[in-house]
């Protein structure tokens, strides 16, 4: 009592559907692992570049660009005046916005946005 040709050959379809749903499961979890890794590389660059930026009392306004290890960057820093906030008032800090762009090099952009204290300067 064996098996038929017809039953043999129903078995190894079934056999290569479920081989070819688990390869398609691996690839889906490569590609997101490789995801994962090409953007938390451009999170540590965008951390590096704002550890490497001058103290805060250096930092003017205006824009800079580079380029780290193939990723190219581009910040920007502005005054921060919310309207809430007297500007008159007495205040030895005055905010500023940095805006941060970093653009890898498959093409991806990560941008961060925030504000960094800087002592005012007295008149």
């Amino acid at each position: 009592m064996g098996f038929t040709l017809i039953e043999a050959l129903v078995a190894l379809a079934i056999l290569a559907v479920g081989l070819g749903a688990i390869g398609a499961l691996g690839a889906g979890s490569l590609r997101s692992g490789l995801s994962f890794e090409n953007h938390f590389a451009e999170i540590e660059t965008a951390r590096r570049i704002l550890t490497g930026l001058p103290n805060r009392d250096a930092l003017r306004s205006g824009a800079q660009t580079g380029v780290m290890d193939g990723y190219d960057w581009r910040i920007e820093a502005r005054p921060y005046a919310p309207p809430f906030v007297d500007p008159t008032a007495p205040n030895r800090w005055t905010p500023q916005v940095l805006s941060l762009r970093v653009l890898s090099p498959e093409g991806s952009l990560i941008e961060i946005d925030t504000v960094r204290l800087g002592r005012r300067r007295q008149n």
